[in-house]
């Protein structure tokens, strides 16, 4: 059975990403490694620093180890939060805080409630090994923003946005379909078919 690590402590994260996979995958995050730091996010870009994640957790644990960095783009914001989606109200705001400064930043700028406020949400998968990257995948899904919460499922950001071609949030879909429209099922399909193609086959067997 194939097994991979998920260089991340977020429960919500590693969950949405087994999900992904499916039953047939042994997928493990850090949260049984207390003795790994944290590393900086210090990448201007989503891939910087889903690569930066990737290559520290891989310096220490063998085999694959797949990190994410993902986040919404706010086209009214100039793409913010971007990069910060996870900080946008601080070091250590909760998704409760972000989406609170989201809707402030919005309301700040009196945008008009008739007009769609566009924005996507983009995720940059990195897969390392031995300290070293192996590859990058990238996902997005377009979509707009509400500019009142809407469900109880999904996180962070996900009872603000609707995905083009939907009525319903990230948070009011259930997470079968949120997972064949993510942007991070997106990056997702391209990890599996580079898994498909990568030789020998079984570097990701236990």
């Amino acid at each position: 059975m194939p097994y991979l690590t998920i260089a991340t402590r977020n429960a919500n994260k590693t969950r949405e990403l087994s999900a992904i996979l499916g039953p047939d995958w042994i997928v493990e995050d850090l949260t049984a490694r207390p003795d790994l730091p944290e590393p900086d996010e210090t990448g201007a870009t989503f891939e910087e620093n889903a690569i930066i994640k990737a290559v520290a957790a891989s310096q220490a644990i063998p085999g694959l180890v797949l990190a994410d960095d993902s986040g919404l783009e706010v086209d009214l914001l100039g793409g913010a939060p971007g990069v910060r989606s996870a900080r946008y109200a601080g070091p250590k705001a909760t998704d409760q805080q972000n989406r609170a400064r989201l809707l402030d930043e919005l309301a700040r700028l009196n945008h008009a409630a008739e007009e769609p406020v566009t924005a996507r949400f983009h995720c940059v998968i990195a897969v390392a090994e031995n300290g070293s990257t192996l590859e990058t995948f990238s996902g997005a899904v377009d979509g707009r923003i509400v500019l009142v919460e809407a469900g109880a499922g999904g996180f962070g950001y996900d009872p603000l946005f609707i995905p083009d071609g939907w009525r319903q949030t990230f948070a009011e879909l259930d997470p079968a379909t949120k997972n064949t429209l993510s942007h991070r099922a997106r990056a997702m399909e391209q990890f599996i078919q580079w898994l498909s193609r990568r030789e020998p086959a079984g570097d990701i067997a236990t």
